[in-house]
């Protein structure tokens, strides 16, 4: 078991706060929250940190002395904070979802090995779940052709502002995939459309599928078809900003979601799905157990996606004390 306390950045957050309360029952006293409110941390007794200011960070692990993780559960700039993490032989886990960053990130793998720390990406429900369900699928068939991810969130749920603000910001990314039915446990048949979640452009590269795409919907169908009917509007900030209050301000449905997976090689097809509620605490779970896995000593050196680490490849079934589901299809059968 590695020493040294844990730095949850962004701690008092909509997901940071599920964090830091998980490893503290874990770790008693040695989780330390973060972020750049410092009257908010120092409240939690914590740090202020800031994640535009590599140099600032840099002097803060040089004074704290004895962090062994960084959880990030902000979305920084750029890579730099990373670096820094690596460079102070300091391991990282990532719940950023911006596939740009994460590529910046995991080009540090090098740095990382060098210095003998781990970074663990695509960290939460999507990325994260979506990519370890994808794994299985792909690896029953004997190696997809194409994988087709579906993301149901709730509408109901009081989402983090960070959250809420990425969702908007991404609507308007233009996508040649087109919508897609899909059969979800629990919800029935919805229509789901293209979005840009990171996690196919990763597994296109990690499991290398030369085809995958991840499809959005709420579990209104109204809301998710006025949303999306919205799309090339939302290119206008006016309408982004307005966009973002109201959906932080609406709350029509409730707080569950579901996730799909779908590995098609010719006519052979596998599909897993996994429905749960509250999605911020789930993403916030998963963070904490790869911290914990992390704190083991166990994983590589080096930065990697959650998927292509064995050690959770069981995750999905250790989150059903949580009153996440698992469910498996084969062949035609979908619900």
């Amino acid at each position: 078991m590695k020493s040294g306390r844990v730095l949850v950045v962004g701690g008092y957050g909509a997901v940071g706060a599920t964090v830091a309360a998980a490893l503290g029952e874990w770790f008693p006293h040695r989780v330390l929250v973060g972020g750049r409110d410092g009257a908010r941390a120092q409240r939690l007794g914590g740090v202020r940190v800031d994640v535009t200011d590599p140099d600032g960070f840099r002097r803060k692990l040089t004074e704290l002395g004895d962090v062994a993780v960084v959880v990030m559960c902000v979305e920084p700039p750029d890579a730099a904070v990373a670096r820094v993490c690596f460079e102070h032989g300091v391991d990282l886990v990532d719940v950023g979802a911006t596939p740009a960053l994460l590529d910046a990130v995991a080009a540090l793998h090098g740095v990382a090995v060098g210095t003998g720390s781990t970074g663990v990406l695509s960290v939460g429900v999507a990325p994260g779940l979506t990519n370890l369900l994808a794994r299985r699928a792909h690896e029953e068939v004997g190696g997809a052709e194409r994988i087709d991810l579906t993301v149901l969130l709730g509408a109901g749920e009081a989402h983090g502002a960070d959250a809420v603000r990425w969702t908007v910001e991404n609507l308007p990314r233009a996508t040649s995939a087109a919508p897609l039915r899909v059969p979800l446990p629990g919800y029935g048949t919805r229509t789901a459309h293209p979005f840009p979640f990171s996690d196919q452009h990763t597994l296109a590269r990690t499991l290398d599928v030369r085809q995958v795409t991840t499809r959005l919907c709420l579990d209104s169908a109204p809301l998710t078809a006025t949303l999306f009917a919205l799309r090339r509007a939302a290119r206008s900030p006016v309408v982004r900003r307005a966009l973002t209050a109201s959906f932080r301000r609406i709350h029509l449905g409730d707080d569950g979601f579901a996730l799909r997976a779908d590995a098609h090689r010719g006519q052979r097809r596998a599909s897993y799905a996994l429905t749960g509620r509250a999605q911020s605490r789930v993403t916030a779970l998963v963070a904490a157990r790869v911290t914990r896995e992390l704190l083991t000593d166990s994983l590589p050196a080096g930065v990697h996606h959650v998927e292509q680490l064995p050690a959770f490849d069981r995750l999905p079934e250790q989150l059903a004390e949580h009153g996440v589901v698992l469910h498996h299809f084969t062949g035609d059968a979908q619900q």
